[in-house]
């Protein structure tokens, strides 16, 4: 990679960083694409979150952050404007700087789901769905099904109080039927999401039942590592269609590409992204 003083420089913000991978994607796609660009990561503290992005942005090469863990929410703050999936979820994955010095945010982890489903050929209207884990990722697929047109949503999270308001919120800004749940029950929904942290680890419990699931139901298990998770494999074990979360990551990059105005790549990318499953995969074979 050729950086020179004309580079445009990208920061990805995380606590800790060193397990994000946007770097090797990205700084890929634009060594390839000969755009004169640099995504690099910086671990920041949450305390000292508000403070860097400030003045890291003040630098007129430094055109724009990624949000990593734990920082996509607090991020909103700071935002002078932000979409609307980013205002309703409460959460941004970009933050940039406009001309006027303003600085944008957006939300993309719903939009790569959603456009995830249509690869897999899973129509998001009418369907019911249950998100269990609401987190930043749970949070925004779910207001992504809910603006793309889901039927009814179902929300699970150990923190109940939070799942509750978030339910609310969503029901109130997009008129769908939006519920919290006791517990991970995902009998009679045709579609079920693992937005939860649930097997990374090997002696994790499954993150429901899948004995439970209908037979015609739809599972994706957003995980990025140690794939097949074992809800993957009890799924297809029981003949039940479950896919992993490396699409969702795939269709989030043209999104990125987009909000900072690499357009042409965006374009490229979506024609063809098979380069990037290759290297998503990568990133979560166990083997």
């Amino acid at each position: 990679m050729n950086i020179s003083g004309s580079t445009r420089v990208f920061l990805i913000l995380g606590d800790p960083v060193a397990q994000v991978r946007a770097p090797e994607v990205f700084n890929h796609l634009f060594a390839r694409h000969g755009a004169d660009a640099v995504l690099v990561p910086a671990q920041v503290a949450p305390a000292d979150l508000a403070a860097f992005a400030r003045q890291a942005l003040k630098a007129r090469n430094i055109d724009g952050l990624w949000l990593a863990i734990p920082h996509k929410t607090a991020m909103v703050e700071l935002l002078d404007r932000c979409d609307r999936l980013g205002r309703s979820a409460g959460a941004v994955n970009a933050a940039r700087r406009n001309g006027d010095g303003t600085l944008e945010g957006a939300l993309f982890d719903g939009v790569g789901f959603t456009k995830a489903l249509a690869h897999f050929g899973v129509p998001v209207t009418g369907r019911t769905a249950l998100v269990v884990g609401v987190g930043g990722g749970g949070v925004a697929i779910a207001t992504s099904l809910a603006a793309a047109g889901a039927a009814r949503i179902a929300l699970f999270d150990t923190a109940r109080g939070r799942t509750a308001a978030i339910a609310e919120r969503l029901a109130a800004e997009f008129g769908v039927d939006v519920v919290s749940l006791p517990q991970p029950a995902p009998a009679g929904f045709d579609l079920v999401v693992n937005a939860t942290p649930l097997g990374l680890r090997a002696d994790d419990p499954l993150p429901f039942d899948p004995a439970q699931l209908d037979r015609d139901a739809v599972v994706v298990d957003i995980l990025m590592k140690n794939q097949p998770t074992p809800l993957l494999r009890a799924c297809h074990a029981r003949g039940i269609a479950a896919h992993p979360g490396f699409e969702m990551l795939v269709q989030q990059v043209p999104e990125y590409l987009r909000f900072f105005g690499f357009d042409s790549i965006a374009q490229a990318v979506q024609a063809d992204a098979s380069g990037l499953r290759a290297i998503f995969q990568r990133q979560g074979d166990t083997t």
